[in-house]
């Protein structure tokens, strides 16, 4: 059993936005593929996205797995249902998330997910104002209470953690994690877009800074501008000095270290 899953809330149609946040460009990838792969860099289990009812997404990676809310409408405490229902037993814990959070920070889900122990159901960050229940840890075996409160129409996620035992995180405890404060200070990993203005700030912000070895300096928010960055096309690439990949839709965050390897050229190049 894996200690911690990963469940991207894809949501629908966004009446302010007048398109699915999910399918937004996010330089060069959508939001909904930015976010999936940070959550996948950050936890050891299952990567699952909850879409509403009828919704397409957007390409995503293979090993991402796709439900459907049954009913829409009903708000987040639905999705997080459809979510933990199809972790099962693989996980104990699962790392909830928004797709509207485009500087989301893998150290910042570490965080969370290392506040999460045998002494409580919830890990909740209380930043930036407010508490923030779609950047927050749930224990899995919370499905039969959430589906109770369903089939009560007790929709409100709020309400869930009366019946719950929850450890709450400020901004002081979130950032007495030094690695996070390093890449991390004002906690963007927090920061949502529910106006077009939001999304049109947000994208305006410059790319992440990454190490490529060899080149120095980029600033590149995936795997394929970095490459460009490089001078590279067709490239295998390890990150941070383990994770090993060909996809150029992968998300990078600030400081993230870049190796490229040149590939084989095609069989039918070969003199």
């Amino acid at each position: 059993m894996a200690d911690a899953a990963g469940i991207v809330l894809a949501g629908g149609r966004s009446s302010r936005m007048g398109t699915p946040k999910a399918a937004l460009e996010w330089h060069g990838s959508t939001l909904v593929r930015r976010v999936v792969g940070l959550v996948a860099r950050a936890v050891d289990g299952p990567v699952i996205v909850v879409r509403a009812p009828g919704q397409e997404l957007p390409d995503l990676p293979g090993e991402v797995e796709q439900v459907e809310d049954t009913r829409e409408g009903r708000g987040p405490l639905q999705g997080l249902a459809a979510g933990l229902g199809a972790v099962g037993d693989r996980a104990v814990a699962a790392y909830v998330s928004s797709t509207d959070v485009p500087l989301l920070h893998p150290r910042f889900i570490r965080r969370v997910l290392a506040a999460f122990d045998d002494d409580v159901d919830v890990v909740l960050p209380h930043a930036r104002g407010f508490p923030q229940p779609l950047a927050a840890a749930y224990r899995t075996t919370l499905l039969e209470r959430i589906e109770l409160r369903l089939a009560d129409d007790r929709v409100r996620l709020a309400e869930l953690f009366d019946e719950c035992r929850v450890r709450r995180l400020d901004e002081a405890q979130l950032l007495a994690d030094r690695d996070l404060a390093l890449v991390d200070l004002e906690l963007d990993s927090l920061v949502n877009l529910n106006e077009p203005a939001d999304y049109q700030a947000a994208r305006a912000r410059p790319a992440p800074e990454v190490v490529v070895q060899g080149v120095g300096t980029v600033r590149a928010a995936t795997l394929g501008a970095a490459a460009q960055a490089a001078g590279v096309e067709r490239v295998v690439a390890t990150l941070n000095g383990a994770q090993a990949s060909r996809d150029r839709e992968l998300p990078l965050v600030a400081g993230d270290v870049i190796a490229f390897t040149a590939d084989s050229p095609p069989r039918s190049s070969r003199r």
